[in-house]
């Protein structure tokens, strides 16, 4: 039983989950922060990947840069879900949100990851 729960668990990937629009610790100048730490095994795939990547558990973490209304670029720290070599899938825009231009969307594989304001990509997409 031991064994088949650490293997369940090397897939849990930890990512910092949070977007400079209400939280300014989250962006450009990132402030690492324990309780922005999220297990994204608990988590599944946004509702517009969701059909794309049914029932999927997260392969990385990606850190997003959007364009804000007041010029300055917002940023998303999230879990990553899809194929980390080919994250043109896993980084398309919130269809729900047609008027925000996403700049840059950056993904990689460890723990903590997207927590740098320089990302040592597996990938990136503008």
């Amino acid at each position: 039983a031991v064994m088949i729960s650490l293997a369940c668990s090397a897939y849990a990937v930890k990512c910092y989950q949070c977007e400079s629009l209400t939280m300014p610790k989250c962006g450009l100048k990132f402030e690492a922060d324990e309780t922005l730490l999220l297990d994204c095994s608990r988590i599944g795939p946004p509702r517009y990947l969701q059909n794309f990547f049914p029932l999927r558990n997260a392969t990385g973490c990606m850190k997003k840069t959007l364009e804000s209304v007041a010029g300055h670029p917002q940023i998303v720290r999230s879990c990553y879900f899809g194929d980390i070599n080919d994250i043109h899938g896993g980084c398309q825009s919130d269809p729900s949100m047609p008027f925000v231009k996403q700049l840059g969307c950056e993904v990689c594989s460890k723990d903590e990851c997207n927590g740098s304001s320089s990302l040592t990509p597996v990938a990136g997409a503008i």
